[in-house]
């Protein structure tokens, strides 16, 4: 059960490091209500490669785990500044949510609602608004 209130029309990111679930909160009344907007993976983006210089004892999936938290980062700055959305929640695993935190924007952290340190990315939008509320 959540003690934080999410607004109306915030955008919800559910991520891990290689996918996120982006969502909306359409509520009305007060109640939670989150649609899904779109689902983003690696694979979505441009490849930019990994972020930043590589570690000589990060792995493979690691580099892809940090180079996709990056993208995602770029991609909500990128929805901020076309006024998508106000206010945003993010919702990832801890080593994500770090990240994720490191690589946005100023303003766009000045719009976080809240950060939640739990992995959805495998439930449905019912359980993820179930858990939430």
């Amino acid at each position: 059960m959540m003690s934080k209130t999410i607004p109306r029309d915030a955008l919800v990111v559910v991520a891990d490091g290689g996918k996120a679930i982006l969502l909306r909160n359409a509520s009305t009344d007060g109640a939670l209500s989150l649609t899904e907007e779109r689902r983003l993976t690696l694979k979505d983006f441009t490849n930019d490669g990994p972020s930043g210089a590589g570690l000589e004892e990060q792995s493979p999936h690691e580099t892809g785990e940090a180079t996709f938290t990056k993208q995602l980062a770029k991609t909500l700055d990128k929805m901020f500044d076309q006024n998508a959305f106000k206010s945003v929640v993010l919702i990832a695993d801890p080593q994500t949510l770090g990240q994720l935190r490191d690589a946005l924007h100023k303003n766009v952290e000045k719009a976080v609602a809240f950060t939640l340190s739990k992995d959805y990315t495998n439930h449905t939008v019912k359980q993820i608004t179930e858990a939430l509320s």
